[in-house]
């Protein structure tokens, strides 16, 4: 999974560098006056970890600024994610959706920084290293959530759902989930199965919001500029952690379970916002895809009027 945190042996905590990589990129877009999205606990994140030493976490330390395909470009690719799944959990939410659960949470602070109602839950699912990580950075700094939290230890290749109903969740109540970078890093398999898990665990009127990525090349596209400056200046080779393996169509396949989808890419929202990433030749963006769905609510039965 990409946004994993280990400690090793003599307790030495290894944080996954793809989840600082997107903790910097959400520092660097929480200080531009136009931002995306505000993650202001992101930038704590890198700094409490020592890989990250020398990486940006502001514009003015991307002396390219969005020409650099790292810190510029792939920078406002995750804060525009950041920001369409924000406003996907919030529309979740007023629309009635009072359980919501992230999967594979990694440094996550949506439970810290959006606005919920009173009355909703946020789960966070991630292995206990991860959560303990991210739970040190946000005490250190007196961070309070802004809806009852529940992390929940549980590795997502084994039991998460008997972990999750354990810490309080019910799947018979509308719930909004999230995968957010996590399943294009998942063989075939593993992404089918949770989008099944999350289907029979979803009550009526629930929502889904996941990213997916197809057409991924290792050997043809590792000159791509975003997956070469991964490589050379921040050690993350992207393309050896995504599974080359023919993807499942997961869209579709919500959709023959009754769920409604849009599928999307992310420049359909640079459009949207008027800022973001734009398309590009040898673009390691142009395979991405998030799809956004929802489970119909049950609607109770018309009722005939009577004459006579």
């Amino acid at each position: 999974m990409t946004d994993t945190v280990r400690v090793d042996a003599d307790g030495v905590v290894d944080v996954g560098l793809t989840a600082l990589m997107a903790a910097a990129a959400r520092a660097i877009e929480a200080s531009r006056p136009d931002a995306l999205a505000r993650d202001t606990f992101a930038e704590h994140f890198v700094r409490a970890a020592p890989a990250c030493a020398g990486w940006p976490r502001r514009p003015e330390d991307v002396p390219d600024a969005e020409a650099d395909p790292l810190w510029g470009r792939l920078a406002r690719f995750f804060a525009l994610r950041t920001r369409v799944f924000d406003d996907f959990l919030l529309s979740g939410a007023a629309a009635g959706s009072r359980q919501v659960v992230l999967l594979g949470a990694g440094l996550d602070t949506r439970a810290h920084r959006l606005p919920w109602p009173d009355d909703c839950v946020v789960f966070e699912i991630d292995r206990e290293q991860v959560l303990a990580f991210k739970q040190s950075v946000l005490d250190s700094l007196g961070a309070a959530p802004r809806a009852e939290r529940v992390a929940v230890a549980a590795d997502l290749r084994e039991d998460w759902i008997g972990a999750l109903v354990a810490a309080g969740f019910d799947p018979a109540r509308p719930s909004v989930w999230l995968a957010e970078g996590l399943l294009p890093y998942l063989p075939p398999a593993a992404e089918r199965e949770v989008l099944a898990t999350v289907h029979a665990h979803s009550g009526p009127g629930s929502a889904l919001g996941c990213e997916v990525k197809h057409g991924v090349d290792p050997a043809g596209q590792r000159d791509y500029p975003i997956y070469a400056a991964a490589r050379e200046r921040a050690g993350i080779d992207l393309l050896a952690l995504f599974s080359a393996e023919p993807r499942p169509d997961s869209a579709a396949e919500l959709a023959a379970r009754g769920w409604a989808t849009s599928v999307h890419s992310p420049f359909d929202f640079t459009r949207r916002h008027g800022r973001g990433p734009q398309p590009a030749e040898h673009d390691a963006l142009a395979a991405n895809r998030w799809i956004l769905a929802t489970r119909p609510p049950v609607r109770p039965p018309a009722r005939h009027r009577l004459d006579g």
